[in-house]
């Protein structure tokens, strides 16, 4: 049995992560322990307080305690406002609170591009534009190439929670461009693990979401890999050799 460690600012989209667990299919558990959100604001300041280290702090104890082997920072928008430098010491921080191997779903967004081989990516962001933008330019970065960026302007997780099929899909087709490997939904407040089928089928193209790479992230952090095609594209292929 693995158990992935997982912390979850809130409550919006937490149901994604029992219904990964089920798709796996696997000897895989998925522990959540969840942040304190504060201010439920898609600001860069309220963004940058949700990922403090006094707030990861909180959630470490209760992964420990459920014997995760992992511990993934769940939340987007929370990690890229630090920036590539300032998330990878939010990163480290997190190792040395919980004593496992670390990461955070915009380095999950990041590795599982360059998993499946995407090099050009679109991005369909819930967030306002400028903290849309802010992830462009952490992708750019991590050596993607942002083709096309999309931004709704929602301001609140709890609303973004609310979106089903038809708004997720919109937005996916709405961020799509010719030139784009692969289509980026980067917020863990939306509900995309039942839809990813749906959309890979609707745009012919990998699709990455949040919850979706930041399981995926946690699996590669414990060297597993599980074939799970209702999860999409990222859960089929035979990890490629980086030159």
């Amino acid at each position: 049995m693995t158990a992935l460690g997982f912390l979850y600012p809130g409550h919006s989209a937490e149901d994604d992560y029992p219904r990964i667990e089920q798709l796996l299919g696997s000897d895989i558990r998925v522990e959540l322990s969840h942040t304190d959100v504060g201010e439920d604001a898609r600001r860069v300041d309220a963004l940058r307080a949700v990922g403090s280290a006094a707030r990861l702090a909180e959630g470490v104890e209760e992964l420990r305690l459920a014997g995760a082997e992992t511990a993934v920072w769940a939340c987007t928008g929370g990690s890229f406002v630090h920036g590539w430098e300032g998330a990878q010491e939010q990163v480290r921080t997190l190792a040395r609170l919980a004593g496992t191997p670390a990461s955070s779903t915009s380095f999950a967004f990041v590795h599982a591009a360059r998993e499946i081989g995407a090099r050009r990516v679109a991005v369909g962001a819930t967030y306002p534009d400028d903290v849309a933008a802010l992830f462009a330019d952490f992708l750019r970065a991590g050596g993607l190439e942002v083709t096309g960026l999309c931004a709704s302007g929602i301001v609140t997780a709890a609303e973004a929670a609310t979106w089903g099929e038809e708004e997720v899909l919109t937005l996916a087709r709405a961020a799509d461009s010719a030139d784009a490997q692969a289509v980026l939904l980067p917020d863990t407040a939306l509900h995309t693990a039942a839809h990813l089928a749906l959309l890979e089928k609707a745009l012919s193209k990998p699709v990455l979401t949040a919850n979706q790479v930041t399981v995926w992230e946690a699996l590669r952090l414990t060297d597993r890999r599980v074939n799970a095609p209702s999860l999409g594209s990222l859960f089929t292929r035979e990890p490629l050799v980086q030159v």
